[in-house]
């Protein structure tokens, strides 16, 4: 049996930590680096790194934050955003990242996936769905940040990606995202039983039994979590006076008047793996 894996999530832009609901509505948090370290320290199974704007730039801009992160940070890094060619993603490991993820050019190129899990192995590969749920019930995957609806079914898509080769998918509510009411489970439900390999559920969570609901409900082998995380680290590396470390982008009023909204526990990593554990959920501790 595989331990469930806890997986923060950090979307950056520019140098910096950003935080949204739904994806949009950005707001400046720090230096990803320093969040990264927390997390490590604090038992992270793997990170997640986020490039929010490389749709608008076309590129992945991460290099310099995952090399940085690799040589001091000894768990696995998965890298998104902007990523598009074979190159990108030799570039992108070449940076210290283990798995790369695609979204938008995974949709408009399905055969990348193909070439790239041929090339650089099937556990390399990852691929996020944005989802969102629609009138008629159904889930439809988007793309740049949950702002282009590609019209493609969720479930068709998960099991035409597990087809082409990939190894991993993380799927994302975009409904539900950052908003703290707990994790899609109809939704990661119906990822789970549409494919046979590792599904990582994210959007939503706010406290431990949104995690346990989510694999008590649906086979998930991860969770992906950033706000839960996001307020307590926060409020710890504010204390070590590091918030202001970074330079001035976006919007960062937010920094200094830091109310975390009640829905969200304050916890870290290893409370939540410690409650986890007690409702006899396997986790690496």
């Amino acid at each position: 049996m595989e331990p469930l894996r806890i997986i923060p999530r950090l979307d950056i832009k520019g140098p910096n930590l950003v935080k949204g609901i739904h994806l949009e509505g950005l707001r400046v948090l720090g230096k990803p680096e320093h969040f990264a370290q927390f997390y490590y320290a604090g038992g992270a199974d793997e990170l997640f790194f986020v490039d929010v704007v490389a749709s608008l730039y076309q590129r992945n801009s991460l290099h310099d934050i995952i090399k940085k992160t690799a040589e001091k940070i000894f768990v696995p890094l998965t890298v998104s955003g902007g990523i598009r060619t074979l190159d990108d993603i030799k570039n992108v490991l070449r940076s210290g990242a283990d798995k790369v993820s695609l979204n938008t050019a995974a949709i408009n190129n399905p055969d990348l996936i193909k070439k790239a899990s041929r090339e650089f192995g099937s556990s390399t590969i990852v691929i996020t769905i944005e989802a969102i749920k629609h009138p008629d019930g159904k889930y439809y995957a988007y793309t740049d940040n949950g702002r282009e609806h590609t019209g493609v079914e969720v479930c068709k898509w998960a099991k035409k990606v597990e087809e082409l080769g990939c190894g991993e998918i993380v799927i994302t509510s975009v409904d539900n995202e950052g908003t703290g009411h707990g994790l899609d489970i109809g939704l990661t439900q119906k990822i789970c039983q549409a494919v046979n390999i590792p599904v990582v559920a994210h959007g939503g969570c706010a406290k431990a039994s949104d995690i346990t609901a989510a694999v008590q409900q649906t086979k998930v082998n991860a969770v992906s979590l950033a706000s839960i995380l996001h307020y307590n680290a926060l409020e710890k590396l504010s204390a070590g006076n590091t918030r202001n470390e970074f330079k001035q982008e976006g919007n960062t009023v937010f920094l200094n008047n830091i109310k975390k909204p009640k829905q969200f526990e304050t916890t870290d990593i290893n409370t939540l793996k410690q409650a986890l554990s007690e409702q006899d959920i396997y986790c690496r501790i």
